[in-house]
């Protein structure tokens, strides 16, 4: 049979997984934590901005999204031409690896961290170079660091880390970026940012925006819950966003999620009181494995890594008999989201129970 002609590069590549939806269980309620999804349905206002938004769907939306951006650079006190929206922060970091990377170009990052990194740049040409996270699942930033060479077009970090959970500190983030040449581009993937706590953690627009070859990363799917409407942003110098718009998916934003962020952005006191309650179970669930005896990687988002290592597979399929669905990585460990108080406790149980 004759086929069209595909990359042959790509044949080997694993395509990205999202978190797997929990089989149905007769008499029990089951959970998804396994794709670090707001567990709060939308706020009202939010509804209300889809519901009107909907009305209008035979309309073009706007390109530029320019009401959400002018929106958020009031909110991070910078310029319109300083952020660029996409659909979801993985689109945007699709657009930043697009534009910085290619055939012959190598882009460091973290590993484990997120998944997505290796497929982005391997689809842009570029080569994953991957440098080990330290013994308590955080950023090397000094093996990092050694790691640019020449070749090095684009540094990847993540912070708080997915999935392994640290926020990656202040100090050692200012001693890294001296360490890198103005020509590489650093992507400071803040996805879950407004659930850490930590002072000492890094924080892009108080650390890191105005260096000319920083791009701050940002989503409204995580603390704000519209993972489903798909809608991130990047902050970064003009130079970079001018960039970033000639590899854009044009439309990419629609109306219904641009008034959707639109509104989050109008209620987010509203939003803040639940990452609070989120931020205040994901305490009650460390403290409680801690005393279970578990050696927890150090939580900063809306999760918790599990360091399981061959017993990953088992962990999960336990978890899944029980009516939890998390994310497993064969031989390495289990991410677990903050959900639910009973998918919470529920997941008590079972660590307690795997440990004895």
């Amino acid at each position: 049979m004759t086929t069209p002609h595909l990359r042959q590069d790509l044949a080997s590549m694993p395509a990205y997984k999202a978190g797997a939806t929990p089989k149905a269980k007769p008499g029990l309620e089951t959970f998804k934590v396994s794709a670090n999804e707001n567990p709060y349905a939308p706020i009202p206002a939010i509804v209300d901005a889809i519901t009107k938004a909907a009305q209008s769907v035979q309309r073009y939306p706007d390109p530029a999204s320019i009401r959400l951006r002018t929106k958020l650079a009031n909110k991070y006190k910078v310029n319109i031409e300083n952020i660029q929206v996409g659909t979801g922060s993985v689109a945007v970091l699709t657009q930043l690896i697009q534009a910085s990377s290619t055939v012959g170009n190598e882009v460091v990052f973290a590993w484990r961290s997120f998944e997505a990194y290796p497929i982005i740049t391997k689809v842009a040409g570029a080569k994953p170079v991957m440098v080990p996270l330290t013994k308590t699942f955080e950023h090397d930033l000094d093996a990092m660091a050694k790691a640019i060479t020449d070749k090095t077009s684009c540094v990847l970090l993540c912070s708080p880390n997915n999935p392994t959970g640290p926020a990656i500190k202040k100090e050692a983030f200012l001693k890294f970026i001296k360490q890198v040449p103005e020509t590489v581009l650093v992507v400071l993937d803040e996805a879950y940012t407004e659930f850490v706590r930590d002072e000492d953690a890094v924080e892009g627009m108080r650390d890191a925006w105005k260096k000319p070859n920083v791009a701050i990363l940002r989503t409204f799917s995580k603390a704000y819950g519209m993972a489903g409407l798909r809608v991130g942003f990047c902050i970064a110098q003009p130079h970079v966003i001018e960039t970033l718009n000639k590899v854009a998916l044009t439309f990419g934003v629609t109306n219904i999620a641009e008034e959707a962020g639109l509104a989050a952005l109008d209620n987010e006191a509203e939003l803040l009181q639940r990452i609070d309650m989120l931020v205040q179970e994901r305490s009650r669930i460390v403290s409680e494995l801690t005393k279970q005896g578990w050696n927890l990687a150090k939580a900063d988002g809306n999760f918790i890594w599990l360091d399981l290592k061959e017993k990953a597979i088992d962990f999960a399929t336990k978890c899944e008999e029980l009516g939890l669905s998390v994310r497993v990585f064969a031989n390495d460990g289990v991410r677990v989201t903050i959900a639910e108080k009973t998918a919470n406790d529920r997941l008590l149980e079972i660590c307690l129970k795997f440990q004895d």
